[in-house]
């Protein structure tokens, strides 16, 4: 096997378009706070989570609720470019004799099209990741939201079980604190599918965007978030 270094992995990343990059520890997912479907579940000797984004134009939310097909247009192009960087960057890791798997994209409404069908859970989360790696906190809206887009942002991930040096951020409470008082996704989402505490009708959600929109994506949620 020959050595890799996260610094060489982000580089990599950034050289290929992505717009952030941050590294998680796969043990954080084996904690009491984390309730979701676990990596270690996919790949049993991952030791880290790649996670890479992209952030989304402004000018394709701004319109919002008018553009919905561009907006949705401009949602797939940034998965598009998501993959094909995971998959440079699995291609990397494995030449280099580490095991790599890529997971599938999130921001697509939890990630729905390879969720459970009764759940709606993915396999792994990857704002959970992202927030081990010190990229975000979660919204109200349910999304991550990042220092440099808000929670204007398209993540996917690579699983490794190459030696690589985790982020490490400064402890901080998993919901952002400015969502305590703002509530604009809660006010805005047209099926009430957001809720003060934190929780959301994921099926709600899921229903509008495929059934009342045909497949094209709300974004209502992104548009009034002021972060």
């Amino acid at each position: 096997m020959q050595t890799i270094s996260s610094a060489e992995i982000k580089t990599q990343c950034r050289q290929l378009g992505a717009d952030f990059t941050g590294i998680a520890d796969a043990a954080g997912f084996l904690g009491t706070e984390y309730t979701g479907n676990r990596p270690q579940e996919i790949m049993p000797g991952v030791q880290f989570i790649i996670v890479i984004g992209v952030g989304i134009p402004r000018g394709s939310i701004l319109p919002l609720p008018k553009g919905r097909a561009e907006y949705t247009n401009t949602l797939i192009a940034g998965t598009a470019t998501l993959r094909i960087i995971a998959f440079r960057i699995a291609q990397v890791l494995e030449r280099r004799g580490y095991l790599a798997s890529i997971v599938p994209t999130e921001g697509s409404e939890f990630g729905m099209w390879y969720a459970d069908r009764e759940t709606l859970k993915a396999d792994i989360s990857l704002k959970y990741a992202a927030y081990l790696a010190g990229l975000g906190e979660y919204g109200l809206n349910q999304l991550l939201i990042t220092p440099g887009f808000g929670s204007r942002v398209r993540m996917t991930a690579v699983l490794t079980d190459a030696p690589l040096k985790p982020d490490i951020p400064e402890r901080r409470s998993l919901v952002r604190c400015e969502c305590n008082t703002c509530r604009q996704c809660i006010q805005n989402c047209p099926v009430g599918a957001l809720s003060p505490d934190g929780t959301i009708d994921t099926h709600a959600c899921r229903d509008y965007l495929f059934t009342t929109l045909g497949g094209l994506r709300c974004g209502l949620c992104i548009r009034h978030c002021p972060l």
